[in-house]
């Protein structure tokens, strides 16, 4: 018979507790741990051929590269590393409503070549047949499977083997190991670890579909993160049309990939031009407006900076800030006001990142503190003009990284004007400097009398 008995799980990290604790001895997060019920027998719902296994050296061992699966949608390929490994684990997270499950169920309509099967736990075939009707053409290799119990999943694997797993989501998966009901800690790492066995033994890709809470985290056990091999998060608001697919962790590629998809009725398009999506098109100079060239992965990006600064209506003045860090924001008006003699301590600030993408590229710090300046002083900037440089705490420009994939960007975009660091100029080709004008500045003063005399 099976033995059931009461466990406490961490919510962070998925540590086992046989008692409740207040500080989690494994992550050392306060008041995570919470009560559940765990049943224990011999049967398990995925059978794995055991594998002899034995130390090698390293030096023995024959190096083979990642070979990719070739997909369709050319930004997801490249947010993955350049395509799908075979085997890999996958897992999707990302706010309700925001297109998870129409990202996946195009990436399944549109490879025609492989055997595709979706599993959902949340919708009906009809509902998922209007959907595929509505975002692509279904073809002999799309399969729909609407089951929650990982025993009947398997067996339908084991009979279609299909060469791509799409699972909608892992929190509606059940495994009947654990009498916990789905969603809940024990099951999520359960289901999750049963998948994970059934990818790398039938070298099978997966991807999973994930939940996260009103924190902006994935729902489920911190761990959960830890054994698969990506971590996509889909990011953008919902009354804007553009969403973001971020790599947060991946083994076979780089992490500071972006793609940017566009929601249409039709499902999402991916964006192929992103500097005009987020600059906008003005007939007449504004003040506090300033364009920075900030970079995502290996791609030039052009985004323009916002920035409002007015007298404080009430006692303390306001700090607020919409897709960038608040924290570096009030360090760059800090050296505004030690470097530049500017009195913003006593002002209201803003600033907004226009297009709802958030930036971490400490690049723009070069035309946050110019679009600042020009709304301190209500005088427009020339919307020709593009900053891209670093700002350190003594007020001095610091150089930053493939700033000739930033010129070349900015040539194609028809700017005039380059503002960066006099280092980032040291070395660079003759040929590509003659095409825009570059303005070397060293310290924030100098851009202030660059740009207002």
């Amino acid at each position: 018979m099976s033995k059931v008995k009461t466990v406490f799980f961490c919510k962070n990290c998925g540590a086992e507790s046989g008692k409740w604790v207040g500080k989690c001895p494994s992550c050392n997060e306060w008041n995570t741990y919470i009560e559940e019920l765990k049943v224990k027998n011999g049967n398990s719902s995925l059978k794995l051929e055991k594998r002899n296994t034995a130390p090698q050296s390293l030096t023995h061992i024959e190096e083979h590269k990642a070979h990719f699966i070739q997909i369709t949608d050319k930004e997801l390929s490249r947010v993955l590393g350049g395509g799908i490994v075979p085997g890999a684990i996958v897992l999707l997270g990302g706010e309700p409503g925001i297109g998870k499950s129409t990202l996946l169920l195009q990436l399944m309509l549109q490879e025609s070549n492989i055997k595709t099967l979706y599993v959902s736990g949340e919708e009906s075939e009809q509902q998922l047949k209007q959907r595929a009707l509505r975002v692509g053409a279904a073809h002999s290799n799309s399969f729909i499977l609407c089951e929650t119990d990982t025993r009947n999943i398997f067996k339908h694997l084991k009979e279609l083997q299909p060469d791509l797993i799409i699972i909608d989501s892992i929190q509606t998966m059940h495994s009947d190991l654990l009498e916990a009901s789905a969603g809940s800690i024990s099951q999520i790492r359960e289901t999750a670890a049963e998948f994970l066995r059934f990818a790398k033994q039938n070298n099978t890709p997966v991807f999973l579909i994930g939940h996260i809470t009103k924190e902006g985290i994935i729902a489920g056990p911190k761990i959960l993160e830890h054994m698969v091999d990506t971590v996509l998060q889909f990011e953008g608001d919902r009354h804007h049309a553009y969403r973001m697919v971020r790599s947060i962790k991946n083994r076979f590629g780089s992490t500071s990939e972006l793609a940017i998809y566009e929601m249409r009725p039709e499902g999402l398009i991916a964006a192929e031009n992103l500097s005009d999506i987020f600059i906008t098109q003005r007939n007449q100079p504004i003040s506090g407006n300033a364009i920075a060239a900030t970079m995502e992965g290996i791609r030039p990006m052009f985004i323009e900076v916002q920035a409002l600064v007015s007298s404080a209506v009430y006692g303390t003045p306001q700090r607020s800030c919409t897709g960038f860090d608040i924290k570096r924001f009030n360090m760059l008006l800090a050296v505004l006001e030690k470097r530049c003699g500017f009195k913003l301590a006593a002002k209201d600030s803003f600033l907004n990142i226009a297009g709802g993408i958030r930036i971490e590229d400490p690049s723009v710090d070069l035309a946050i503190i110019s679009a600042t300046l020009s709304s301190a002083e209500d005088l427009p900037i020339d919307s020709m003009n593009c900053f891209c440089g670093e700002v350190g705490l003594t007020g001095e420009i610091r150089p930053v990284s493939r700033i000739e994939n930033r010129i070349k960007e900015a040539i194609k975009l028809g700017f005039e004007s380059f503002y960066c660091s006099s280092y980032n100029l040291k070395g660079l080709d003759k040929t590509l400097l003659s095409q825009i004008k570059t303005i070397p500045v060293n310290r924030v003063d100098e851009v202030f009398k660059h740009l207002f005399g």
